[in-house]
């Protein structure tokens, strides 16, 4: 994707940062990842379900920006999810879409790739506003641990068993949460600072062999007022 040049001596240098992604994104939370995962080096793949196409394309939710996805959260495999430093679900609606599943007796693919995440102590998990809602399914791996989200959702993570927590950014272990979009900037660089203090994990390599490809857009935050 045409993301700005990566810093090659950044501190991410050589890490890569999954991102979820559906129609209804936040365009300046995106837009913002973007400048500053690649101001610290690293690299983005965006991650949705294609429903056995090669790509899709969504829109933003207030500008109706459009983001092209070539990466296919269904064939990131075990080795290619312990390659990540973090993934990250996002605000706005990307979490509800992502959630659907035709069988009401199955997990969502997404929700899926999310519970072995949580399995994976390798791999930072960020969840901003309502990406909370992704868990909803899997409520026992929040249960008891230390999150923050928007305020419409504070009943539902306290339902999942969550201890909410009034602050914009809140860190338990690998769990980063961050109450809304307009706090993306403190919980992106919380994700900065944590991914920095760990040892390198996977190599892009490895991941390229996995997925399909990477999402590609033009920058969000050129769209419109």
């Amino acid at each position: 994707m045409p993301n700005l040049p990566r810093r090659e001596d950044g501190r991410l240098s050589g890490r890569t940062v999954a991102i979820l992604m559906e129609t209804d994104y936040v365009e300046p939370e995106i837009a913002y990842y973007e400048r500053r995962f690649a101001e610290e080096g690293a690299a983005i793949d965006y991650l949705t379900r294609l429903w056995g196409r090669e790509s899709i394309t969504f829109t933003g939710h207030e500008h109706q920006v459009p983001l092209t996805v070539t990466g296919d959260l269904e064939a990131v495999d075990d080795a290619a999810l312990r390659g990540y430093d973090a993934i990250i679900v996002p605000s706005g609606m990307v979490s509800d879409r992502l959630r659907y599943t035709e069988d009401v007796n199955t997990k969502a693919p997404a929700v899926r790739l999310l519970e072995r995440a949580f399995a994976t102590p390798g791999v930072l998990k960020g969840l901003i506003c309502h990406g909370m809602w992704l868990v909803a399914p899997i409520p026992e791996v929040v249960a008891g641990r230390r999150v923050t989200c928007h305020n419409n959702l504070i009943g539902d993570v306290r339902n999942m068993g969550a201890a909410y927590t009034d602050q914009d950014v809140v860190v338990d272990g690998d769990l980063v949460t961050g109450r809304s979009a307009d706090a993306a900037h403190l919980f992106a660089r919380t994700l900065i600072d944590l991914i920095a203090a760990r040892a390198p994990v996977g190599t892009l390599r490895s991941r390229q062999r996995m997925l399909r490809g990477f999402g590609t857009a033009p920058p969000p935050r050129h769209a419109a007022p």
